[in-house]
């Protein structure tokens, strides 16, 4: 109920209209921004992020309205077609699917709408701005390597198969073929990027494996269901390394019997304002080069997590 609470208060928040006076010459009257889980804190910071930077450029009669897809592709193609008769001027979209949603696209752009993705890749997209993921995942990877000795058995909770979950996984496998002593035992298992997720696939991934000395996530949520799941089965046995950064996971680095031992930070809140710089670029005509811009992450372990700001002082 509390999260409920939250979110509500949060779209709230986001979607708010205020008058159109005193906007500036940007061009930006009304952004629309379509993500992947509002359920989940690096979306949310995305939003904050995008609506803080839409404020800066053209002043507090800018409208910003913010919704999820949930993964789903029919809802964001609904979402996009909304944004084009609300008449918008910029969408930033993370895509439910990458080429599936390119008609959508094609239908803003034609309507004069500059479309930015965000986090993930979209085709048909004037820019993309998104977390080095290759690297998440290899920095990540090559970290869990070391915590177990450069050998023994991993597995992968993996996730929806978009561009970012795709480049982590495959930085992930990038880095553990340079240990010949690490096998992969899964890297099948579709966690949904959620907690319950992590959980669900563990539990599952510990039965079918008992002897598993570490685990690879895509992203926070799942790790932290992973770590529940070990609690829950009396297993601490093995580490676990994750990609985003987020509030939890450093509580949980923090704590010393954490079975979660490194996250891939990225920066939402640092692509979202890109991402509405860059679109306030195009509406005014301007060339933006290179179309994809990437964010490099920064791994976050026990060692250094005091130093490290978080997503909101980090942008």
């Amino acid at each position: 109920m509390l999260i409920q609470r939250f979110l509500l208060s949060l779209t709230l928040l986001l979607a708010v209209t205020l008058p159109a006076q005193g906007q500036s010459d940007t061009g930006l009257r009304a952004i629309g921004v379509s993500i992947s889980d509002l359920g989940n804190p690096y979306f949310v910071e995305i939003a904050r992020g995008a609506e803080r930077r839409a404020r800066q450029l053209s002043g507090p009669g800018v409208q910003v309205k913010v919704v999820s897809s949930a993964y789903d592709l029919d809802r964001q193609i609904r979402q996009i077609d909304e944004f084009i008769a609300a008449g918008v001027q910029l969408i930033l979209l993370s895509a439910a699917d990458t080429e599936g949603v390119a008609p959508a696209v094609k239908r803003a752009r034609e309507a004069g709408i500059k479309v930015i993705a965000v986090d993930v890749e979209a085709a048909g997209a004037n820019a993309t701005i998104t977390t080095n993921n290759l690297a998440a995942g290899t920095l990540a990877c090559h970290y869990l390597a070391d915590r177990i000795g450069q050998r023994g058995k991993v597995v992968i909770i993996n996730g929806p198969p978009v561009s970012s979950v795709l480049e982590r996984v495959e930085g992930c496998h990038g880095a553990l073929r340079e240990y010949p002593d690490i096998e992969v035992l899964s890297d099948s298992e579709n966690g949904g990027g959620a907690r319950e997720g992590g959980l669900e696939k563990m539990t599952a991934l510990m039965t079918a494996h008992p002897d598993i000395q570490g685990v690879f996530t895509i992203n926070d949520p799942s790790a932290l269901g992973a770590e529940q799941a070990a609690r829950q089965a009396g297993r601490d046995n093995f580490v676990i390394v994750s990609v985003d950064g987020s509030p939890a996971a450093l509580e949980r680095l923090r704590a010393p019997d954490s079975l979660l031992q490194a996250t891939a930070a990225q920066f939402p809140g640092r692509i979202a304002e890109r991402a509405v710089e860059t679109g306030a670029r195009l509406l005014q005509g301007e060339a933006v080069e290179p179309r994809r811009i990437l964010i490099a992450p920064e791994l976050i372990t026990r060692d250094n997590v005091t130093d490290y700001a978080g997503w909101r002082e980090g942008n």
